[in-house]
Parts: structure tokens; C-alpha cells; sequence
């Protein structure tokens, strides 16, 4: 029985970002590729270094990040930025009148 895959964190390793162990690969990049809809099968195939399960102890790891009692909001810029970007096209119509 194979261990399973860890994540960790060096300092000497991709500025102490969190890595899936034995890898360059951030749990960061792995989220970002998920987010952006490529599958779990779509990320390994780009990065053979990494199994499914890497792929999901990234994912378990990033869930007890979150779970944390640290919360970091987002700065109100940023959130009406987000708000401003929904908006539609045609709310901006009638401006000049």
C-alpha cells in the first residue's frame, strides 16, 4: 500500500508555498487549473509527477485551510470590482443623457 501523498511547505521551495511532497507543484496551481474547469484527470496528464490523489490532497488540505479560525475578507475595492464586473451591459445605457 502506497503512503499517501502530503503537502508541504519549505521555505526553500517555491517561496514556501504549499506543494504536494516531492514536487514544484503549489496546491495554488492546482486550484487555479481546477477553477478554470480543467479535471482531475486533465491536470495529471499535464503533470506527471502528480496522481489523483495528489490532486485530491491538495484539495483536502486547501478545506482545512479554510476551515481555519483565520478569516481573511476581501478588501470592499476588491469586492466592487467583483459587484461592478456582474453588472449588465445595458445598466451603462442612458449614461450621457
Amino acid at each position: 500500500m502506497s503512503e499517501r501523498p502530503r503537502i508541504v511547505s519549505d521555505p526553500n521551495i517555491m517561496m514556501g508555498k504549499p506543494v504536494v511532497a516531492g514536487t514544484r507543484i503549489t496546491v495554488e496551481l492546482i486550484l487555479e487549473k481546477l477553477a478554470a474547469g480543467e479535471s482531475i484527470e486533465q491536470i495529471v496528464q499535464e503533470h506527471p509527477r502528480l496522481t489523483r490523489d495528489a490532486v485530491l490532497a491538495a484539495l483536502a488540505f486547501a478545506k482545512e485551510v479554510l476551515r481555519s479560525d483565520v478569516v481573511y475578507p476581501l478588501p470592499r475595492a476588491k469586492t466592487a470590482v467583483l459587484t461592478a464586473s456582474r453588472r449588465s451591459p445595458q445598466r451603462g445605457a442612458g449614461r450621457g443623457r
